[in-house]
């Protein structure tokens, strides 16, 4: 079970990025009150916390009633993880791990609760880290005791980057955006090589033939 939990964690930490998230935090929360911030920060980890619980459970199941297969899935999840490990290594924003300007303008128009968006979605819950979830849970199929290991891992994760936000003026004011810019290049970097493995595993697992 150590194993399991050491590559969960391994995924979610770098996929969650519970550092890397601080200074958007900051941004997205300019000029609230102290007590504002923490109930910020408590709401946006719960609701993350909850859809990627949610798709813990039904993300196997759903794949099967959409008839796609999990060697397609880890080829699919790969090409998204990658493309997020280059918006982490460039240190740009596409829309993969933050939002659009598109989005930021009809957000301000509406003038949304942060803490739902982008916050919880997508800046924590999302595209990535939904994609890891159904990957790592479909690899313990059968498996109910590595399934709820996976699961804890990502709680604890999750608690972590609520922890971040609640300290983010001391991380910021320790690191600065530039140690903080070089911690996700660094966790990019690794992602990547993740990515790459779920493709390469996906596609042999598609093509046993191609011995690979």
């Amino acid at each position: 079970m150590r194993d399991i939990a050491l590559t969960a964690f391994a995924n979610f930490i770098v996929i969650l990025d519970p550092v890397g998230v601080v200074p958007f935090f900051i941004t997205l929360t300019t000029g609230f009150t102290p007590a504002e911030r923490r109930a910020t920060a408590f709401k946006s980890v719960a609701i993350a916390a909850v859809i990627l619980l949610i798709f813990t459970v039904i993300g196997r199941p759903l794949l099967h009633y959409l008839g796609i297969t999990l060697p397609a899935f880890r080829v699919a999840g790969g090409i998204l993880l990658f493309l997020l490990a280059i918006d982490m290594v460039l240190v740009k924003e596409s829309g993969i791990r933050s939002t659009t300007p598109k989005e930021d303008e009809e957000a301000a128009h509406r003038k949304p609760d942060v803490a739902v968006f982008p916050l919880a979605i997508p800046l924590i819950a999302g595209p990535g880290a939904i994609a890891s979830v159904i990957l790592l849970q479909g690899q313990r199929v059968g498996d109910p005791a590595a399934q709820i290991v996976t699961a804890g891992v990502m709680v604890g994760v999750l608690v972590l980057t609520g922890l971040s936000f609640l300290a983010a003026t001391r991380i910021m004011n320790v690191l600065g955006l530039t140690g903080i810019n070089v911690m996700t290049r660094v966790l990019g970097i690794i992602l990547a090589a993740l990515a790459v493995n779920n493709v390469i595993e996906g596609v042999r697992a598609s093509f046993p033939g191609l011995g690979l």
